[in-house]
């Protein structure tokens, strides 16, 4: 028997550490097939169900390869794990991790490092108490918190201030982007929470890291961390699904004007502190900052997202945008004029001519095999170029490696095939193993289309869906999510049943994610009404959720910009581009919020899918072939007598 298999024995490693432990088939598989990929450097590509345990399943092999090299004359093995969001990556760190070391007996060297947002930068804090005055009362008293955190921590990880909230107008002027980061220039560079964190991250051998992250680096979009990647023998990616949307990204370009406005307002910062003798910096740098918010003006005043090759063939976005390139020029002249006086105004320098470099790339919209949009947000306008395809740049960086590459998710395949996902980031030699849950989902739970809903655009589709949850609500006494395709529908809903039933209502966008959670948990007959951000990573089990409502089929919005581009280029290519792309991305996102209702052995719920296209379209049977093996009903009654032998 081989150590890995040992270790998920009746009595191996697992088994003494965890009470309760027992042996499932399933992860000792998937743990053999991690530990043979480890071996050979070669890819893998798992679909393990819900419940299979699949974290332990990665991390024993990894723990015990690096065990394996250390103790010969080879250099340590080094692993970077990277998962899809921060909470993640703080629960692979401080509770994963720990018990597979202890486990294990195992001192391998761990680290976490997270992106340069999440880590106080000292210099801008010092910086922005000089010229405290610009901000307003809120940012200021936040400030004052900071400062006196500042103070104690250890870190500088600004997940530590629980008593500043998420969205505080203080943290772009205490953290560090690329672009304002003085790098080795900083006085304060060796005291520094980022390099700090990134040289034991190249100490250690095994770093947690997010996706975001691992692909700006990877992109060489950053600095420092970049040492990291090409010396991994081992990467690991956990909720895998998500990294070709996001390696798109990292391998494009963008441009915004919150990267002019943040120079802008460090160029006035620096002209009101240490060169009030050029009066010019100021002047420049408000009319740019003017420039900017009269461009976002021309955009709709919700956010939303588009095609910015067709905005810019009309005339006022033309002359706007060329305004910018102007008024950019001027500040860049005018900053030019002060070089070398302090490291401060050098690196605006720098990064001005940065910015004039991706203006002239945002301009020449006529490049092939690229999508030009823009999204916009309450303030900002930010325009991508996104190529269509990462297959080949990222299939040769897997190649070159010489690494072992795991890419694991509890929805990767589509209709048993992960054809979509390998594809789309050109894994084509992959092994590929594909695990059920071990979760008895016919005895645990059921699988309700209800009959006479109304087609998905239909203007009075809430009032039906807030009528159809009410019984259901009734009868799992809360314990409920909806899950939304948009925002829109959920509001409307939220509004009628506000009317109509007694339970709490815990609506997205009123609080935090993180208080929204806690809330639902806290109470047990809460009903929580939720859009795209909670249909995957939340773990609720047991009682506190036993029904599911999802209101319709997620296809991505046939206005995406980027879906709109990869249709059309698979179209050029004779593809059939709804099957190639809208289907898989909509079937993996369905998984993923079905995945939100049976968590453990003891779970029990109702999934109600309220799209009638599940049963009166071929293209459902996709969909239910990719599910798992629930008890599937037409009738509510059913749903509503369920729910009420599990209260």
């Amino acid at each position: 028997m081989t150590l890995v298999a040992q270790a998920f024995s009746q009595n191996g490693a697992l088994a003494k550490a965890i009470d309760g432990f027992s042996p499932r088939q399933a992860q000792t598989d998937m743990a053999l097939e991690v530990a043979k990929a480890i071996e050979k450097q070669s890819s893998l590509i798992v679909e393990a169900g819900t419940g299979t345990g699949k974290t332990f399943a990665y991390l024993i092999p990894a723990f015990l390869s690096v065990n394996s090299s250390s103790s010969g004359d080879e250099l340590n093995t080094k692993i970077i794990v990277s998962t899809g969001t921060k909470n993640l990556q703080e629960q692979l760190f401080h509770k994963d991790i720990p018990l597979v070391k202890k486990a294990l007996a195992s001192n391998v060297q761990v680290a976490l490092l997270k992106g340069r947002s999440n880590y106080l930068c000292r210099y801008r804090l010092a910086q922005y108490q000089e010229t405290r005055g610009q901000l307003d009362a809120n940012t200021l008293n936040d400030l004052v918190k900071v400062k006196t955190w500042a103070n104690g921590t250890q870190t500088g990880d600004i997940g530590e201030l629980i008593n500043v909230t998420e969205d505080s107008g203080v943290f772009p002027f205490i953290t560090s982007t690329l672009d304002n980061c003085l790098a080795k220039d900083c006085p304060d560079y060796e005291q520094c929470y980022l390099v700090r964190a990134r040289q034991k991250a190249i100490d250690a051998d095994l770093i947690v890291v997010n996706h975001h992250l691992f692909f700006a680096d990877m992109a060489l979009k950053d600095t420092g961390f970049g040492e990291l990647i090409p010396k991994a023998q081992v990467v690991i990616f956990d909720e895998a699904h998500q990294i070709g949307d996001i390696a798109s990204d990292y391998f494009g370009e963008s441009f915004s004007t919150r990267q002019l406005v943040d120079l802008c307002t460090d160029v006035s910062q620096i002209y009101r502190s240490k060169l009030t003798d050029v009066k010019q910096l100021g002047l420049a740098a408000d009319k740019l900052e003017k420039t900017c918010q009269e461009f976002r003006l021309l955009f709709n005043y919700d956010p939303e997202r588009g095609n910015w090759r067709e905005k810019y063939q009309l005339q006022s976005f033309i002359q706007k945008f060329e305004r910018l390139k102007v008024d950019l020029d001027f500040l860049y002249q005018v900053i030019k004029l002060c070089v070398s006086r302090n490291e401060a105004i050098d690196n605006c320098f720098d990064r001005a001519v940065n910015l004039l470099s991706q203006y002239d790339v945002m301009a020449n919209v006529d490049i092939n095999g690229m999508s030009f949009w823009y999204e916009t947000t309450p303030r900002h306008v930010v325009l991508h170029l996104t190529p269509l395809s990462v297959a080949d740049k990222f299939s040769i960086y897997v190649k070159e490696s010489g690494a072992g590459w795991i890419f694991t998710s509890a929805t990767l395949a589509v209709d048993n095939s992960f054809e979509h996902f390998a594809k789309h980031l050109g894994l084509h030699g992959a092994s590929q193993l594909l695990l059920e849950s071990p979760f008895n989902y016919q005895q645990q739970s059921q699988l309700i289309v209800p009959r006479y809903l109304p087609e998905a655009n239909d203007k009075n589709r809430a009032q039906h869906l807030a009528e159809l949850a009410k019984p259901l609500i009734i009868a799992s006494k809360g314990a409920c999510f909806m899950l939304f395709t948009s925002y829109r529908v959920m509001n409307q809903v939220a509004e009628l049943l506000a009317d109509d039933i007694d339970n709490p209502l815990l609506v997205q966008g009123q609080m935090a994610k993180r208080i929204l959670l806690e809330q639902f948990v806290e109470n047990d007959n809460a009903v929580l009404l939720a859009t795209a951000s909670f249909w995957e990573g939340i773990d609720v089990r047991g009682d506190k959720l036993t029904c599911v409502i999802i209101d319709k089929l997620p296809f991505a919005s046939p206005d995406d910009p980027l879906l709109q581009a990869r249709c059309e280029d698979v179209r050029r290519q004779g593809g059939d581009a709804f099957a190639q792309i809208q289907l898989p991305q909509a079937v993996i996102a369905l998984k993923q919020g079905v995945g939100r209702l049976i968590r453990d052995v003891s779970d029990r719920g109702i999934m109600v899918i309220c799209d009638n296209r599940l049963v009166n379209r071929p293209y459902g049977q996709t969909f239910l072939k990719s599910l798992p093996e629930m008890k599937r009903s037409r009738d509510l009654t059913k749903a509503i007598a369920f729910l009420e032998g599990i209260n």
